[in-house]
């Protein structure tokens, strides 16, 4: 399937803040309710800011998932990357992460432990795993 990577833009930032509450929300059990609250007031809050950081993924000019990546130190981090249910498993989320891994020797991530797709998915591309909180591992790849 075609798709291209766009930079985001101030329109796109309720599509954004959806995506990753989705993203949380849909993969994070049992969160205490303060808990739940940083989150929504983190998202409200810095979305905005980093709208611009973001690169929105479409096909066929429609919307179909967004992605943040972004540099610490000497590593990339793969910040975030969501697609609309209808468009998983179709092979675009591995060809938009096998690209950043050619651009980039250090890739890290994490991701909630309830998301198995996304893990077996990422150790199939040699990512592993370095630890882990109650509700994610961090993984690491390396060249």
């Amino acid at each position: 399937m075609k798709y291209e990577l766009v930079n985001a833009t101030k329109e796109d930032i309720e599509y954004v803040k959806k995506a990753k509450l989705y993203s949380i929300f849909n993969y994070a059990d049992n969160l205490p309710k303060e808990e739940v609250l940083k989150i929504n007031v983190y998202v409200e809050n810095n979305i905005p800011i980093e709208i611009f950081n973001y690169k929105i993924v479409k096909s066929d000019n429609e919307k179909i998932g967004c992605l943040l990546v972004t540099k610490k130190d000497d590593d990339t981090f793969l910040d975030e990357i969501y697609l609309e249910e209808e468009y998983r498993n179709k092979g675009i989320g591995t060809s938009i992460i096998k690209d950043i891994l050619k651009a980039n020797s250090t890739v890290c991530l994490w991701v909630y432990k309830n998301n198995i797709n996304a893990i077996s998915l990422y150790k199939k591309m040699n990512f592993e795993i370095l630890s882990e909180t109650e509700n994610r591992y961090y993984m690491k790849y390396s060249q």
